[in-house]
């Protein structure tokens, strides 16, 4: 429905600014055609001759296009070259009125606005696999939509910004994105976006303006209810409110998000490397663990991040002292807090000497690098965890050699990959959280299996739905009353004496979720599984699940013939015993 309301008003635009510029060619064209067919020619034999409508017409065409074939079909007579003449000149100057209505015409900002909105609806609609639709496309749009490539699930893209919607065009996508500059929060531009397809699988709100996203939220939810609302928000009162939208939605908060990772890290070592590993960190690495000293920390600012962080920390019963301008009403939880800018006096009041770990977490880089930077000079062994506010800066902060870098537009990006390509993720990390310390030994056997079978290579988290749809070999064995074991599919097509890489994490059976499944799992319909492997693992189990040939090849280690007369063969040979 939008696509045509959209051509609508393109054509409306169109035929009110070229009505008169028409109605002037018709005119001048349909007097000058008369004028040609009614006045007399030569006489030929003692009879008048005179031009047909048709070949008045030719005439006037092509003298139109300045091409001139002569006087057709026979010589003119005086009167007809002087109206000839005349029809000439005017008609020339009623053509330069033409095309410079059309050269204004086509500078027309609603015209161009308005075919730019029904191209956009024509994108959108040529997308039949399942899509999300971005809202904003500022930096955390950016990465994420480079991680939505990657793993082959197309976009819808709106964002304001006309300069980022350009940029886009720059962009070597493997997937189709449909973009539109215009407010998100309009709920036309929704609807042109695809919100009521039944391919569209969420929505994401993630533009500057946490207004903007609460409002995208709501609006998504009236105008469809079944979709998926993913919103970005660092404001509790926003989240409270985002929490009651009903249905499927999810909240990031880029600053509780990694302040659970950061928890993690200090539990348990190796979930830091294992996650940022999982979301292709550079220089990350299965080998090397990072783990947060224990003692007494500096937080410097004490806004979202160095609010969350300390909560953190002194659930693990680690005493802080902060540095922020401004007083605060929550001194509870910290051991000192000193109010002012971070500066050496500042530090050294903070107890820096003695500091084992510092966090430089201000809302501006170049502060937070200045106080790295100082901090360093006082204490060379801290441990240092520092918030990168802005993508461009990322050489800057690359060349600080931190512990850890803290970029909310990267943690939340990765958050809403993770959610749409993965969301049984959820559930393993919340196992590998619940992993005591003196079972360490589990997390470092995960880990093993992955450096085993992926290694260096890109890790790829797969979601697999066993429907007919997306595995219709394993449904057809099933609806036969036949067994199908995850043992099975886990080996490899190409030869089934080795296993592919991958390491399955989850497998979710109705309402009962299963980590680490055992091998011997029995695959029912409508399962839905999470593992993490190489994409030509993930290529191989694909065509394993929708092929009963190679699905019999692993199961028996025969291959199935494809013919029938092989079959029956086949059939005939078992019959008669041989």
């Amino acid at each position: 429905m939008a696509a045509s309301v959209d051509l609508s008003r393109v054509t409306f635009i169109v035929m009110r600014e070229m009505r008169g510029p028409l109605i002037a060619l018709l005119t001048v064209y349909s007097i000058s055609i008369l004028g040609m067919v009614f006045i007399p020619g030569i006489e030929i034999e003692g009879e008048t001759q005179y031009m047909s409508i048709f070949h008045a017409f030719y005439f006037m065409t092509y003298t139109a296009t300045t091409t001139g074939f002569g006087e057709i079909p026979i010589v003119f007579s005086d009167a007809q070259r002087f109206w000839a003449i005349i029809c000439l000149y005017v008609s020339v100057i009623t053509w330069f009125y033409a095309i410079g209505t059309i050269i204004h015409l086509i500078q027309n900002p609603y015209l161009l606005r308005a075919i730019s909105e029904w191209r956009f609806s024509q994108g959108v609609r040529r997308i039949s696999t399942p899509f999300v639709i971005v809202c904003g496309f500022g930096d955390t749009g950016s990465v994420l939509m480079r991680g939505l490539s990657d793993y082959g699930m197309p976009a819808v893209i709106i964002d304001k910004d006309e300069e980022r919607i350009k940029a886009l065009q720059l962009r070597n996508y493997k997937v189709a994105t449909p973009r539109f500059c215009g407010d998100a929060s309009v709920p036309k531009h929704l609807l042109e976006a695809g919100l009521r397809r039944s391919n569209c699988k969420a929505v994401i709100a993630i533009t500057n303006d946490e207004e903007v996203n609460l409002k995208i939220s709501a609006l998504v939810r009236l105008l469809n209810p079944d979709v998926g609302i993913i919103s970005m928000s660092k404001v509790e009162v926003f989240e409270e409110t985002l929490a009651t939208l009903g249905g499927e939605v999810h909240i990031v908060d880029p600053f509780k998000t990694f302040a659970k990772v950061l928890a993690a890290a200090m539990h348990n070592p190796g979930f830091y490397s294992f996650n940022n590993w999982l979301v292709r960190d550079k220089n990350a690495t299965l080998d090397r663990y990072t783990m947060p000293p224990c003692g007494t920390w500096i937080v410097c600012g004490y806004g979202r991040m160095g609010h969350e962080v300390n909560r953190v920390l002194s659930k693990y019963g680690i005493k802080t002292a902060v540095i922020d301008p401004h007083d605060s009403k929550e001194e509870e939880h910290i051991d000192r807090y000193i109010v002012g800018r971070t500066t050496a006096k500042t530090l050294a009041k903070a107890g820096i000497e003695e500091a084992v770990g510092i966090l430089s977490g201000t809302d501006d880089d170049g502060h937070n690098l200045g106080i790295l930077l100082n901090a360093r000079y006082f204490n060379k062994h801290l441990f240092t965890i520092v918030r990168q506010n802005r993508h461009e800066n990322e050489v800057a902060f690359r060349a600080t050699e931190v512990d850890m870098i803290m970029q909310p537009t990267l943690v939340s990006a990765r958050k809403i990959l993770f959610i749409l390509i993965a969301p049984l993720l959820k559930t393993f990390f919340r196992y590998l959280l619940e992993i005591e310390p003196g079972r360490k030994e589990e997390m470092e056997s995960i880990i093993q299996r992955l450096r085993e079978k992926v290694g260096n290579q890109k890790p790829y988290l797969v979601t697999v739905n066993f429907t007919r749809e997306k595995s219709r070999a394993v449904i057809q064995l099933l609806d036969q009353g036949e067994k199908v074991y995850l043992n099975d599919l886990i080996l490899d097509p190409r030869g089934r004496d080795h296993k592919l890489d991958l390491v399955v994490f989850v497998i979710k059976s109705g309402d009962q979720e299963i980590v680490l499944p055992p091998n011997n799992y029995e695959i029912q319909e409508n399962d839905q599984i999470l593992f993490c492997g190489t994409e030509l693992a993930q290529r191989l189990f694909n065509a394993t699940i929708n092929s009963e040939y190679k699905l019999f090849y692993i199961q028996h280690g025969v291959y199935k013939p494809r013919s029938y007369f092989a079959r029956w063969l086949i059939k005939k040979m078992n019959k008669v015993g041989v």
